[in-house]
């Protein structure tokens, strides 16, 4: 659903040109990361599929949604690019690793808490620009959540990469053993 609603953000800011009503699209959709996310652990209904799509769909809403905001130009340039640098980063070399064998890695709760704070951020940042009475409190909250969150987004980043070598090196060697033992198998029936 969060994946869906992309295309109507985009349309909120730049065909309706309502930045409320986009601000308050993009906090819902990262409202519910958490809440869908809580449900899922709370009634065990957490799936490897789950555990894939969820960090994707992070990634694409933070591209998309920063993006957007930074086009628009309601959140500062500097700011936004950092974000998206780090995002595209990570993305990139857990795709690119996981191609090449690595195991899953798990979010941090660094990542969470970067993840949680950024989501704020953006939409009070967006909300700054509407031209509603109440723009400058927005802009504090946008920086307030976006310093910490960005900090500890690329906090996070750092942490994982020890975690991608090691889990590279355990995929590699399981697929290597799979392989081993399926040759094996081969060579034992005939």
């Amino acid at each position: 659903m969060r994946l869906a609603c992309l295309p109507v953000f985009l349309w909120l800011l730049f065909v309706e040109e309502d930045r409320v009503a986009a601000a308050l699209l993009l906090g819902a959709l990262g409202a519910t990361d958490f809440v869908d996310g809580y449900i899922a652990r709370h009634f065990h209904q957490v799936s490897d599929l789950g555990k894939v799509l969820d960090p994707t769909a992070d990634r694409l809403l933070f591209i998309v949604g920063v993006g957007g905001i930074m086009i628009d130009g309601a959140a500062p340039l500097v700011f936004s690019l950092l974000v998206l640098v780090r995002e595209l980063a990570v993305g990139g070399a857990m795709v690119m690793l996981t191609a090449l064998g690595m195991k899953r890695v798990d979010v941090s709760w660094w990542g969470k808490a970067g993840t949680l704070a950024l989501m704020v951020s953006f939409p009070a940042f967006l909300l700054s620009e509407a031209g509603i009475s109440t723009e400058g409190l927005f802009r504090v909250v946008g920086w307030g959540f976006g310093i910490p969150g960005l900090l500890l987004s690329y906090y996070a980043a750092f942490t994982y990469i020890p975690v991608m070598r090691r889990n590279l090196a355990f995929g590699r060697a399981e697929r290597a053993a799979s392989a081993a033992a399926a040759s094996a198998e081969v060579e034992t029936r005939s």
